[in-house]
C-alpha cells in the first residue's frame, strides 16, 4: 500500500529565485530538492512515496507548499495546495493543475501541476502508462515487487537520464533522513517559525550535494568530523563500524575503598560488636569494640582487582556486624547489607560519602532493621578521580533516616520479596564430551546418546541456586524453579544465568545470560515489578567443536563478546513482596529449588519461518596469513547454517500446508549442493564456495568476484516477536538521529561554526517528531496472545517515556540559545542514554547472525550482526539498520586473540548485502542490492521467480578513476622508539591499493599527494554509484628499516562522485579537504587532513576528465602533488618561539644529555635554539627568542601541528633525539590585538572599586566586631548607627553571644584553617543549591569577549573568585539560619579541594610547559601509560602572527624588538630561593599494613635535598595531622621539581611509598599569578594571622605597577589608593602589638592587590593565602589516588630581604581535661528479679558509667539491692580524665593496639558519656538493663524532676534545649535511660539523676576530689532503706524487715485466730470434764 505523488511543474512564480517545495501527508512530510535561480516556471519533476499501513480514509488531505528558499532566513511562503484524496481514493490516479493559495486563503496566480496515484491493499494500482518504463516489460519481478513495499524517497531525476524514464529510488534513510517524521501543524504558524533553516529539513548535506550540485546552508549541514563516512550519505549502504577492538571483557584495574566510620542503634544487649567487610570473596574485620551498641570504629579498608569490569560491577559488597567474634568462635551474625559494587560505580563520582547502611538478618526476615552502620564506599577504576568531598571536623548531627546507603529513588523502607526464576527448557546446545567414548558405547549397545549433560545454576546478590541435572540431552526440559529472597528493590543489578554441563572432570559453562534487573522492571508510579517471559534468551560463547581446554572458556562464562551461538534458554522471572507479618511465611533466605508449573510451548510466540538473505559483494583486504588457502565465508543465525559444527540440528516444525498457499509453489528440483528436503521446499545455502586469494599488496589478499557475487540464503524457524524488534528498531532510528545531530552540534562548536543553536533546534524538533512517530506505530499489534507481561508494560512504559520526551524536546527547543547551547547538549545527551537503554530488548527473540570466514574448515575470524538491524519491515522506521542495505564489515578475531595489537588488523574486509524476515514477505528480499544484475538460479527447469539465486552478476559495470589528495595527518601515534615513526598511508578501494611517500621522523607528515586509481570497475548502475559510492579505507603505517611496517591506525572515507555528464564545476567541485578521525583499537590516533574523488570515466576515455593541474614538484619526481584549488589557501606567519630552558631530561640509551637544543619545526620550515653547553650546570637557553617565517593555511582549523625536538648534540656531530612533542593545535599561541573597545580598556575617567560587600545588615552582624578599624574587618566600614543598632542588639543577646566572640589569644592558625573549610564546604553546598553553573558563566564570558584573547577564562574565574569573596566576607554562615548559628569571625584563608594549578591554568600564563615523549606507545595501552613515555620537559612559548606586525605593538613604550611579542619577561639566569614547604595534613592515605593502617611520615625532594621526617612518623594512622614546615634553599632553574612524598614507616625492611606529588616551583616562582607566597585576607602585624610576606603590601603593588608599566599607585586621603584608574578604598589605621593605633596605607594597597584582576591590561588574580590539596600517586599504581596531601609552599628570592619565621602550624596538642561525674539517685527502673520466697519484683541496681572508646576504663558505683520501687541512691563520683581537641570536638586516645604493637596508636574519637543501669547477679550475668549516650558538646539539658524526665528527651522526639558540657562547665539533671523490647522499640527503663562536671586539668589539680565516696570532698553515704541488705548475709535483720515491714497486720491477725482457735480447742478438750464434774457435783 501506497500513495505515489509525482510534482511535475509550478509555473507563474513572480521573480528570480530558489524554490524548494514541502509535501506533506498524514503529518509526514517531504522536501524537494532546491531548484535554484527559476523564473516563473520551476520544473521539479520529482515523486515523493509513502508506504501506508492502512487505508486511506476519503476525507484526508495531501498539502503541497512551495516556498522561496533562503540559506539565511526563514524559507518564504509562496503558496499552498491542498486537496482532499476522496477522488484518488476511488480512481486510484489522478492528475491534477491548480492554482495555489496564500496566508490569507486568497487565490494567487502561481499554479501546479501534479499526478497522485494511489496502491490500494488488495493490489489494485491505478493504471500506468508504458512511459514509466520506457515499455521495458521484461523488468525483474522483484523490481515491480518493490514498489509494493518499500518507501522511496523523493527521487530527483538527475539530468542525464532520457526523458521518459523515472527512477524511484529506495528510501534514502541517510542520517537525518529526508522525512522530517509527525510534522503536521496548520500553514498558518509555518511562516512564522524564525529559525526555519536550522531545521533545513534536515535533508543530508551530502545527499542534497551531491545529488543538486550546490551549495547548502551550513546549518543543516553533517559536520562530525568523521563525518565523510558517518554521515550516511546512502541509503543502499549502512554506515560500517570504525571501532575494532572489542571493549568488553578486557581485565581494568580497580581499587573498592571502604571506611566504616561507626554503628548505630544495633540490636542486641550488651554486645561487642565487629564490623566484616567483604568484596567478592575477600573479607576484612575491623577491630572489636566492647560493650556497646554504637561502637565508633573509623578504620578504612582498600580492595585491589584486575577484572574486567562485567565481572567487577557483579561482585558483591557485603557489609555485616558479627557479635563477640574471637580467634575461638566466629560469633553471631547481628545483621548484614548487601549491594553489587556496579551500584556504587553508577553513583555520582561512583561513591556513596558517609551514608548509613541498614543491617537485616538473612535468617530472619520477619524481623526489622538490625542496626546502621556508616561508611563511606568509592569504587575507583583506572583514570577515575573521586572527588573526596572535604574532610573536617563532621560535627553535623547525623541524620540517619535523610543519608541512607541507598541510590536515589530507592526507598528507605525495602520489604522482602521472592525472586522466582523459572528454568523450562534449553534448545540447540553443543556437545561437550568427546564422541570417543560415545562411539564405543555404540558399538556395544548400539544406542547413541547426546553428549551434553546440562544443569541450570543461577547467580544473584552472592547466592546461588541450580537446578537438577538432565542427563544426554541436547533440548533438556526442567520446569524447575529457583526461589532467591532478598530485599526490594535490590541493590544487586544483574543476576546470572548460566547453563553448566554436568561432569566430574571439567563441569564447564555452556553459556551464560545475564538479566538486568533494571531493564525488566520500572520504578516510576506507574512502573512495574521485575517480570520476564516466559521467553527465550539466546547465550553466545565459544565456537561450537568441543575440546577438552577451549581457549575462549572465558566467552561462556559471559566475559566478552561471544563469537558463535550456543544454546537458547527459555526462562521466566517473577516477583512477590512478602507480607513478614505472616507467621506461615519461611523466613530464612536460602535458595530453594521447587517444580514450576510448565507452559505450553507455544507460549513464546507462534512458530514461523524467516529466510535470510545474503549477497558478497566484495571480500578483500584478508590478511596475508589465510592468504594461501582457499577462502570461504558462513553465515549462520543459531545453528541454522552451520555446517561445521551445529551438530544437535534443530527439528524443523513443518507448517501445515493450506491450498493455494504461497509456500506450495516453491517445487524445486535439488541441485547438488544443496541438501535435499522431503518436502521440496528450498533448502539452505549457507556457505560460499571456496575460493584462493589474490594479491592486492603485500599485506593484503582479496578475493577475485568481480561481476559474480555469490548469494547464501537460509531458512529458519523462530517464534515470531517481531514487534519487540520493531519497537527496539524504531527507538534505536530515533537514538541514532539523535546521536548524529548532537555530534553535528559538538563539532560546530569546536569548529566555531555559526549558528550551532539552530542545529541543535533542528535536532530537537526531529527527536520530538521521532517520539510522535513511535507513539503511532508501536502500539499496531500482531498476536497480542504471545505478549508477555514484560511486553506490556515495557511497551506502556516507554510509550510513557517517549511522550514525555518528546515533549521535554519541545519545550526545550524554545529554550535553546546562543549562550545555553551546551547546558541543552547535556540534556539531550541524557535523552539519548535513555533511549539506548529503552531500546534493549531483554527478551530475545531471534538469535544473532554470525559471519565467519572459515580457511580449511578452521574458524578464523568472524562478525556478529544483530538480527533486529537486519529484520523487514513494511513500515519505514521499523525497519533494521542494516535491512537490504550493503553494509561493510571489518571481520575481527575471536575472544581474546582480538585484544591488542592483533585485534587492530583487518582479518578480512566484507561488502555484504543481508536480508531477514518473513518467507511470506520474502518477495522483496533483493530490492536494496545496487541495480543491473541478472540472478543465477541453482535450480533448472520451472525457474521460478521465487526461488533465490546462488549467485548475482552484474551485467552493468561503470569504470571510474579515483583520485585521493592526501594532504596531511597530524597527531599521529609514535611507532618507533625515537618517539617518532616514518609515517606512509596506504588506500585501499575494492582491490586496489596504493601507498603515499613515506615521511621520516614525523608525527605530522605533510604527504601533500595525490594518488590516482585508475581503470576501477563498479558494478551497478551509474546513478546508484553516484549516491552510494563503496568506502576507501586509509591505513597508517610505520616505515621501518627492518620487519614489516607497523600498523598505526585506520580510517574510511567516502569519495565524492562525479559522473561522466556532471560539469566538473563549484560548488561541489573540487571537494574540501576534510578531518577524518583515525582509530587504533579502541583509541582513537590522530586525524587525517584528506580529499576524495570518484570520477566516472565517460565513453570517450580519459580525455574528459579534468586536467590534474598542480604545483609540478620537479624535485619530488613522479609524486603529483594536491591540486589547487583542493589545497587550502596559505598566507605568510611569523612564529616566534621563546627558548627558556630543559627540564628533567632522563637518559638517552644510558647516556646522560649534557648538550641539548630545541628544534622547531612547522609545515617544513623551523628554528633551532641556542646549544645548552653544559645541562648539568644550567639548563636555561641563552638565547631567549627567536623567528621564523611559514606559509599557514587561512582556516586556523587546517594549521598543521607545531613539532618540538630535543637532540642531544654529542661528540663527533652525532645527534640523538632525546624526546618530542606535537603541539596539535596552534590556536591557543595565535596572537589577537586586543579589542581596545572593550570596557575594561577604558582608561579615561575613574572607577572607584569600593570594597564594602553589598550585604544585608542581618548578616553583617553575627560577624563584625565593634570597631571598623579592628583587623578583623577587612573593607567594612559599618556606618554609625548601624554600630548602634549593633550595641543595642549586643547588649540585648543572651551571654551565649559573648562567649562566642573569639579571644585573639585563644586563636591559633588552626582556628583559621577550620573556619575557612567550613566557608569552602558551606560554598560547595550553596553552588550545589543554586545550581550556577560556572560553564556557562565562562561561556557567556567567552561569547562576550570581554577581555581580550586570554582574559575571558580568568574574568570568569574572577567573578567566580568574586562570589567566593563575598561568600567568606560574610564568614561560612549564610542563609536564613545564620542568626542562630553566630559564628564567630575569624581570618580565613582559601582552602582548595584541588592542586593550586588546576585553579591557576598551570600557571602557564606566560611560560608553557610541553612534555617531550619518547618512543613508543606500548601496543598494549594498559601497559605504558603517557607518564612513562614523558623523558623530560620543555619551557618555553609560542607566539604565531600574520606577518606585517601590527603597528601600536612596536609603537607601545619600552618595546625592545629582540624580545618580539615577549616583552617584560623576567631574565632566566640562575636564582637562589628559599623554599618553605608547609605540610598540613593527608586524608585517606592507601593503607600500607596488614592491619589496614599505615605509620606515614613526609618526605620532601628537590634537587640534591631529601628531607626525610622519619623520626616524627605518625603511628597507625590513614589520616594523619603533620602541620610542619620544611625550610629548603634552592636554585632555580637546575632544582625546581619539588617532589613530597608520604612514605609508610616500617620497623623492619625498607619504608613504602605511599604516594607522592610533584610540584613545578619555577612556573609558580615566574607566574604573573605571584605564587611566590598568597596574599593574605587581611594584614595584621601580630597575632595568629601575621603577615609571611617579606614585602609589604605597598611595596608588592608599587613592584606590580612598575612592572606592568601601570600608572601608579597614588596613595591620596588616607584610606584610599588610586592604580591607573581604579580607586580602591579600605581603612586607614592598624593596631600593633600594644594596641597602640597608628595610621598605614597597607590596608588600602591590600584591597588593591585583592583586587589585582580589575586592573585594565595588566590585571590578573593574584594567588591569595591559601591551602591546596593535591592527590598522592604511586608509580606502581597509575592513575589510582592514593590519598590526598594538603599544603603550601612558599618561596622568597634569596637577594630580597629574608622573610620572618615560619609560621607555627604544628598540630594542637590535646587539653587535658577532668569529667566528674556524681550519680545521685536513680528512679523508675525496671524491676527484673522475681523474689525466691515472696515471688515479688525487685532489682539489685548499679550504674555504670565510662566515656567512648575508654570502655576499658569503665566505673561501676556500689549496688543498691533490693529495689522494690526502682528507686536507688548512690551518690557515688566518677572520675574521668582525658585529652580532648576543642577545634575537632574529639576526645584523643593514645593507647596500644595489642601487646604485640610496637608503639601507641592515637584515635580520636567523638566525646561521648555513656551511662548504664544494670541489674547485679550473683551467680550469673549482670542483667543490662538501660542506657543513655551523652554527646558532651550537645546533649538534652536535664529535667528539673524525675517527674519531668521523659523517654522523648533522648529520642529527640520533643525539642529540648542542648548543652554543651566545654561551655556549661556543670549540668545536674535527669535524664532517661532507654532499651530495646522485642519489637526493637525504644522504651524507658530508669531515669537517673546525676551531675557533670568538667576542669581542665591545672583546676582539677587544685581541687582534688576522691573517687567514689573517698576523700578529698567525700561525698555523704546514701540513705538507703535497710531492705537493701542481703538475707543471708544478715538473715534476722531481713527477715524482721521482710515480717515487719509487710505482714505486722497479717501476723497479728492470724496470732489473734491462733489464740481464738487454742481457746476453742482447750475449751472443747476441757468440756467433757468439766460437764461430768457438774452431772456428778464433784
Amino acid at each position: 500500500m501506497a500513495l505515489l505523488v509525482h510534482l511535475k511543474t509550478v509555473s507563474e512564480l513572480r521573480g528570480r529565485g530558489d524554490r524548494i517545495a514541502k509535501v506533506t501527508f498524514r503529518g509526514q512530510s517531504f522536501y524537494s530538492r532546491v531548484l535554484e535561480n527559476c523564473e516563473d516556471v520551476a520544473d521539479f519533476d520529482e515523486t515523493f512515496r509513502w508506504p501506508v499501513a492502512s487505508d486511506i480514509d476519503k476525507n484526508e488531505m495531501l498539502e503541497v507548499q512551495i516556498f522561496n528558499y533562503s540559506k539565511v532566513f526563514s524559507n518564504k511562503l509562496v503558496g499552498t495546495f491542498r486537496m482532499v484524496l476522496q477522488k484518488v481514493v476511488e480512481d486510484n490516479h489522478v492528475e491534477v493543475t491548480d492554482t495555489l493559495m496564500d496566508d490569507n486563503n486568497a487565490i494567487i496566480k502561481t499554479s501546479l501541476c501534479v499526478e497522485i496515484r494511489y496502491q490500494a491493499t488488495d493490489g489494485t494500482v491505478g493504471s500506468w502508462d508504458d512511459g514509466d518504463f520506457l515499455g521495458d516489460e521484461s523488468l525483474p519481478e522483484e523490481e515491480k515487487d518493490s514498489q509494493e513495499t518499500d518507501g522511496l524517497l523523493p527521487s530527483s531525476r538527475p539530468s542525464s537520464r532520457p526523458p521518459g524514464e523515472k527512477s524511484f529510488r529506495r528510501a534514502g534513510r541517510s542520517v537525518f533522513s529526508a522525512m522530517k517524521l509527525g510534522k503536521s501543524r496548520s500553514h498558518k504558524e509555518e511562516p512564522q517559525r524564525q529559525d526555519e533553516p536550522a531545521v533545513l529539513e534536515m535533508e543530508d548535506l551530502d545527499h542534497l550535494a551531491i545529488r543538486l550540485g550546490e551549495g547548502l546552508d551550513p546549518d543543516s549541514v553533517s559536520l562530525a568530523s568523521v563525518t565523510a563516512l558517518t554521515t550516511n550519505v546512502s541509503n543502499k549502504r549502512s554506515k560500517p563500524d570504525i571501532k575494532m577492538e572489542p571493549s568488553s571483557g578486557r581485565p581494568m584495574d580497580y581499587q573498592v575503598s571502604i571506611t566504616v566510620i561507626e554503628a548505630r542503634q544495633l540490636v542486641g544487649l550488651n554486645m561487642d560488636p565487629v564490623v566484616c567487610v567483604e568484596v567478592g570473596d575477600d573479607k576484612k574485620y575491623t577491630s572489636m569494640k566492647e560493650s556497646t551498641n554504637c561502637p565508633y570504629y573509623n578504620e578504612y579498608f582498600v580492595f585491589d582487582f584486575h577484572v574486567s569490569p562485567d565481572v567487577m560491577f557483579d561482585k558483591i559488597i557485603k557489609i555485616s556486624v558479627i557479635h563477640s567474634k574471637n580467634l575461638l568462635r566466629s560469633g553471631t551474625l547481628v545483621g548484614s547489607f548487601k549491594m553489587d559494587v556496579g551500584t556504587v560505580y553508577s553513583q555520582p563520582e561512583h561513591q556513596f560519602h558517609h551514608k548509613w547502611a541498614i543491617l537485616s538478618d538473612p535468617d530472619d526476615i520477619s524481623a526489622g532493621l538490625k542496626g546502621y552502620v556508616k561508611c563511606d564506599v568509592a569504587v575507583v577504576g583506572k583514570g577515575d578521580n573521586i572527588k573526596t568531598p572535604h574532610k573536617a571536623n563532621e560535627t553535623e548531627e547525623d541524620d540517619i533516616e535523610g543519608n541512607l546507603l541507598l541510590p536515589e529513588g530507592v526507598p528507605a523502607e525495602r520489604q522482602w520479596a521472592r525472586f522466582y526464576v523459572k528454568i523450562y527448557r534449553a534448545e540447540g546446545l553443543p556437545r561437550m564430551n568427546t564422541s570417543l567414548m560415545a562411539n564405543v558405547k555404540k558399538a556395544f549397545i548400539g544406542e547413541n546418546k547426546d553428549l551434553v549433560d546440562p544443569y541450570v545454576q543461577v547467580f544473584f546478590a552472592g547466592q546461588k541456586g541450580k537446578t537438577s541435572v538432565q542427563k544426554s540431552s541436547y533440548e533438556p526440559l526442567w520446569n524447575e524453579q529457583v526461589v532467591f529472597t532478598d530485599l526490594f528493590p535490590p541493590l544487586c543489578k544483574r543476576m546470572k544465568v548460566q547453563i553448566r554441563d554436568s561432569d566430574k572432570v571439567n563441569d564447564v559453562a555452556i553459556g551464560t545470560h545475564f538479566i538486568d534487573l533494571r531493564k525488566i522492571s520500572n520504578d516510576g508510579d506507574k512502573g512495574f515489578l521485575p517480570t520476564l517471559g516466559p521467553a527465550w534468551v539466546n547465550m553466545y560463547g565459544s565456537t561450537r567443536n568441543y575440546t577438552l581446554l577451549d581457549e575462549h572458556q572465558d566467552l561462556n562464562e559471559g566475559q566478552g563478546e561471544g563469537v558463535s551461538f550456543r544454546a537458547r534458554l527459555m526462562l521466566g522471572l517473577a516477583v512477590e513482596i512478602l507480607d513478614t507479618s505472616n507467621p506461615e511465611l519461611n523466613s530464612s533466605t536460602e535458595v530453594q529449588v521447587e517444580q514450576a508449573t510448565p507452559v505450553s510451548e507455544s507460549c513464546t510466540g507462534k512458530m514461523e519461518e524467516f529466510f535470510l538473505f545474503g549477497a558478497f559483494l566484495e571480500a578483500s583486504m584478508i590478511d596475508r596469513k589465510n592468504g594461501d588457502k582457499p577462502v570461504t565465508f558462513e553465515v549462520t543465525i543459531g545453528n541454522y547454517g552451520n555446517e561445521v559444527d551445529g551438530l544437535s540440528r534443530p527439528q524443523r516444525p513443518r507448517p501445515r500446508k493450506e491450498p493455494g498457499d504461497e509456500e506450495e509453489v516453491d517445487l524445486i528440483q535439488n541441485s547438488s549442493d544443496d541438501e535435499g528436503d522431503d518436502s521440496g521446499d528450498l533448502a539452505s545455502v549457507s556457505s560460499t564456495s571456496p575460493m584462493r586469494p589474490q594479491i592486492t599488496d603485500r599485506n593484503y589478499f582479496h578475493l577475485p568476484y568481480l561481476e559474480r557475487k555469490p548469494c547464501i540464503y537460509i531458512k529458519s524457524w523462530w517464534p515470531d516477536q517481531r514487534r519487540r524488534l520493531y519497537n527496539a528498531n524504531i527507538m534505536d532510528h530515533i537514538a541514532d538521529k539523535l546521536e548524529e545531530g548532537l555530534n553535528d552540534v559538538q563539532e560546530m562548536i569546536k569548529t566555531e561554526k555559526s549558528y550551532p543553536e539552530r542545529r541543535l533546534r533542528g535536532v530537537l524538533e526531529e527527536l520530538s517528531c521521532g517520539c510522535h512517530r513511535f507513539l503511532s506505530l508501536a502500539d499496531k499489534d500482531q498476536g497480542h496472545s504471545y505478549r508477555t507481561k514484560l511486553d506490556r508494560e515495557r511497551l506502556k512504559s516507554c510509550m510513557r517515556e517517549l511522550e514525555s520526551m518528546g515533549q521535554q524536546a519541545k519545550s526545550l527547543r524554545a529554550q535553546v540559545k546562543r549562550h545555553t547551547v551546551r547546558d541543552k547538549m547535556r540534556l539531550c545527551q541524557n535523552f539519548l542514554q535513555k533511549l539506548r537503554f529503552l531500546a534493549d530488548e531483554p527478551q530475545h527473540s531471534i538469535p544473532d547472525v554470525f559471519i565467519w570466514m572459515m580457511n580449511n574448515n578452521k574458524r578464523i575470524a568472524y562478525a556478529r550482526v544483530p538480527s533486529k538491524d537486519l529484520l523487514f519491515s513494511i513500515v519505514e522506521e521499523e525497519l533494521g539498520k542494516d535491512c537490504a542495505k550493503v553494509k561493510t564489515l571489518f571481520l575481527k578475531l575471536p575472544g581474546k586473540r582480538g585484544f591488542g595489537s592483533a585485534g587492530w588488523t583487518v582479518q578480512a574486509k566484507l561488502e555484504l548485502y543481508l536480508w531477514l524476515g518473513l518467507s511470506k514477505q520474502r518477495k522483496d528480499f533483493l530490492c536494496g542490492l545496487p541495480c543491473g544484475f541478472e540472478e543465477v538460479k541453482a535450480a533448472q527447469g520451472l525457474g521460478l521467480h521465487s526461488f533465490p539465486p546462488i549467485s548475482l552478476v552484474y551485467t552493468k559495470k561503470q569504470t571510474f578513476q579515483l583520485r585521493a589528495h592526501m594532504y596531511q595527518a597530524r597527531s599521529l601515534f609514535a611507532a618507533d622508539s625515537s618517539g617518532l615513526s616514518d609515517p606512509f598511508a596506504r588506500v585501499f578501494f575494492i582491490n586496489q591499493s596504493q601507498c603515499t611517500e613515506v615521511l621520516n621522523e614525523t608525527l605530522c607528515p605533510t604527504w601533500d599527494q595525490m594518488l590516482v586509481f585508475d581503470n576501477l570497475e563498479l558494478y551497478g548502475e551509474a546513478h546508484e554509484l553516484r549516491d552510494d559510492p563503496p568506502i576507501i579505507v586509509i591505513e597508517i603505517y610505520d616505515q621501518d628499516a627492518m620487519g614489516k611496517a607497523d600498523f598505526m591506525g585506520r580510517t574510511f572515507a567516502k569519495p565524492l562522485v562525479k559522473m561522466a555528464d556532471e560539469a566538473y564545476s563549484p560548488p561541489r567541485f573540487p571537494p574540501q579537504l576534510e578531518y577524518y578521525q583515525i582509530y587504533r583499537g579502541n583509541a582513537t590516533a590522530g586525524d587525517l587532513l584528506a580529499a576524495f574523488e570518484l570520477l566516472q570515466i565517460g565513453p570517450s576515455g580519459k580525455a574528459d576528465l579534468p586536467p590534474i593541474n598542480g604545483p609540478v614538484d620537479v624535485d619530488r619526481g613522479p609524486i603529483m602533488p594536491v591540486p589547487v584549488g583542493i589545497r587550502p589557501v596559505l598566507s605568510k606567519y611569523r612564529v616566534e618561539v621563546l627558548f627558556w630552558g630543559l627540564r628533567d631530561l632522563k637518559r638517552v640509551n644510558l647516556a646522560q644529555v649534557d648538550r641539548p637544543r630545541v628544534d622547531i619545526e612547522c609545515a617544513g620550515k623551523g628554528v633551532q635554539s641556542s646549544l645548552i653547553h653544559n645541562y648539568k650546570k644550567n639548563p636555561n637557553f641563552n638565547t631567549l627568542v627567536k623567528w621564523f617565517e611559514v606559509d599557514l593555511p587561512e582556516n586556523e582549523l587546517l594549521h598543521p601541528p607545531l613539532n618540538i625536538r630535543v637532540v642531544d648534540c654529542r661528540a663527533f656531530g652525532r645527534y640523538t633525539l632525546v624526546g618530542s612533542h606535537a603541539v596539535s593545535s596552534l590556536r591557543r599561541f595565535i596572537y589577537r590585538p586586543p579589542d581596545r573597545s572593550a570596557p575594561n580598556w577604558n582608561t579615561t575617567g575613574e572607577v572607584v572599586v569600593s570594597m564594602e560587600p553589598e550585604v544585608p545588615v542581618k548578616k553583617l552582624e553575627t560577624m563584625v566586631k565593634l570597631d571598623a578599624t579592628s583587623d578583623a574587618v577587612i573593607k567594612v566600614d559599618v556606618a554609625e548607627d548601624e554600630k548602634e543598632k549593633k550595641k543595642k542588639k549586643k547588649k540585648g543577646t543572651s551571654e551565649e553571644l559573648e562567649e562566642e566572640e573569639p579571644d585573639e589569644s585563644m586563636l591559633d592558625w588552626w582556628s583559621k584553617y577550620f573556619s575557612s573549610i567550613d566557608t569552602m564546604k558551606e560554598q560547595l553546598r550553596q553552588q550545589e543549591a543554586s545550581g550556577i553553573d560556572l560553564e556557562e558563566k565562562e561561556e557567556m564570558d567567552n561569547a562576550e569577549g570581554s577581555k581580550g584573547p586570554m582574559k575571558g577564562k580568568e574574568k570568569a574565574r574572577a567573578a567566580k573568585e568574586e562570589k567566593k569573596k563575598k561568600t567568606q566576607n560574610l564568614g561560612p554562615s549564610q542563609g536564613p539560619e545564620t542568626s542562630e548559628k553566630k559564628k564567630p569571625k575569624i581570618d580565613e584563608l582559601k582552602v582548595y579541594p584541588k592542586e593550586l594549578e588546576s585553579e591557576f591554568n598551570n600557571f602557564e600564563d606566560w611560560l608553557h610547559t610541553f612534555n617531550l615523549l619518547r618512543g613508543k606507545t606500548g601496543d598494549d595501552e594498559d601497559g605504558s601509560t603517557e607518564e612513562e613515555r614523558i623523558v623530560g620537559r620543555f619551557k618555553g612559548s609560542l607566539c604565531v602572527y600574520k606577518v606585517p606586525l601590527p603597528e601600536d605593538m612596536a609603537r607601545e613604550a619600552g618595546y625592545d624588538p629582540t624580545y618580539g611579542m615577549f616583552q617584560g619577561i623576567p631574565s632566566n639566569d640562575p636564582i637562589n630561593v628559599l623554599v618553605r614547604v608547609y605540610v598540613v595534613r593527608a586524608t585517606d592515605l592507601h593503607p600500607a599494613d596488614i592491619n589496614g593502617k599505615a605509620d606515614p611520615y613526609i618526605a620532601i625532594r628537590l634537587g640534591k635535598t631529601d628531607i626525610r621526617d622519619k623520626e616524627n612518623y605518625i603511628s597507625k594512622q590513614l589520616n594523619p595531622v603533620f602541620g610542619k614546615s620544611f625550610d629548603i634553599e634552592a636554585s632555580f632553574p637546575m632544582e625546581s621539581m619539588l617532589t613530597v612524598a608520604v612514605y609508610d614507616w616500617d620497623l623492619v625492611g625498607t619504608d613504602d611509598l605511599i604516594g607522592e606529588t610533584k610540584i613545578d616551583l619555577e612556573n609558580r616562582f615566574y607566574s604573573k599569578h605571584r605564587a611566590t607566597c598568597g596574599i593574605a585576607q587581611t594584614y595584621s602585624l601580630h597575632g595568629y594571622n601575621i603577615w609571611r610576606d617579606p614585602m609589604k603590601p605597598s611595596q608588592i603593588l608599587t613592584r606590580l605597577c612598575k612592572e606592568g608599566k601601570v600608572d601608579g599607585p597614588h596613595f591620596g586621603p588616607p584610606g584610599r589608593v588610586k592604580v591607573a584608574n581604579r580607586v580602591f578604598t579600605g581603612p586607614s589605621e592598624i593596631e600593633d602589638e600594644n594596641g597602640q593605633k597608628k595610621p598605614t596605607e597597607e590596608h588600602v594597597a591590600l584591597s588593591a592587590l585583592r583586587h589585582w584582576e580589575d586592573i585594565p591590561r595588566v590585571g590578573c588574580r593574584l594567588v591569595p593565602e591559601h591551602v591546596e590539596t593535591r592527590p598522592l600517586l604511586n608509580p606502581d599504581k597509575p592513575g589510582i589516588e592514593q590519598g590526598r596531601l594538603e599544603l603550601w609552599v612558599d618561596m622568597f628570592p634569596m637577594d630580597m630581604p629574608a622573610p620572618g619565621t615560619p609560621l607555627d602550624i604544628s598540630p594542637r596538642k590535646p587539653k587535658k581535661y577532668e569529667l566528674r561525674v556524681i550519680v545521685w539517685n536513680t528512679d523508675e527502673v525496671v524491676l527484673e528479679d522475681d523474689d525466691f520466697f515472696t515471688g515479688e519484683k525487685s532489682s539489685d541496681i548499679f550504674v555504670r558509667g565510662w566515656l567512648k572508646g575508654q570502655q576499658e576504663d569503665k566505673q561501676d558505683t556500689d549496688v543498691h539491692y533490693h529495689s522494690l520501687t526502682g528507686e536507688g541512691n548512690f551518690n557515688w563520683r566518677y572520675l574521668f580524665p582525658f585529652d580532648y581537641l576543642a577545634a575537632e570536638e574529639k576526645i584523643v586516645i593514645s593507647k596500644k593496639e595489642s601487646m604485640f604493637s610496637w608503639d601507641e596508636t592515637e584515635y580520636k574519637i567523638p566525646a561521648r558519656l555513656t551511662l548504664q543501669i544494670w541489674d547485679a547477679d550473683h551467680f550469673s550475668a549482670d542483667d543490662f538493663l538501660g542506657a543513655i549516650e551523652l554527646d558532651l558538646n550537645r546533649f538534652p539539658r536535664g529535667a528539673k524532676t524525675a517527674k519531668q524526665c521523659t523517654m522523648e528527651m533522648a529520642t529527640g522526639e520533643v525539642d529540648v534545649p542542648l548543652v554543651s558540657i566545654f561551655k556549661q562547665k556543670r549540668v545536674k539533671g535527669w535524664w532517661p535511660l532507654l532499651a530495646r523490647d522485642e519489637n526493637d522499640e525504644f522504651e524507658l527503663t530508669g531515669k537517673v539523676e546525676a551531675e557533670l562536671h568538667l576542669l581542665t586539668a591545672e583546676e582539677a589539680e587544685k581541687n582534688p576530689v576522691g573517687l567514689a565516696r573517698n576523700e578529698p570532698d567525700p561525698l555523704e553515704k546514701p540513705n538507703r532503706p535497710d531492705t537493701a541488705f542481703v538475707w543471708f548475709l544478715n538473715p534476722l535483720k531481713s527477715i524482721k524487715y521482710l515480717i515487719c515491714t509487710r505482714y505486722k497486720w497479717l501476723i497479728i491477725k492470724i496470732v489473734l485466730a491462733l489464740l481464738a482457735l487454742l481457746m476453742l480447742a482447750l475449751f472443747l478438750y476441757s468440756l467433757p470434764g468439766y460437764m461430768v464434774k457438774k452431772l456428778i457435783g464433784a
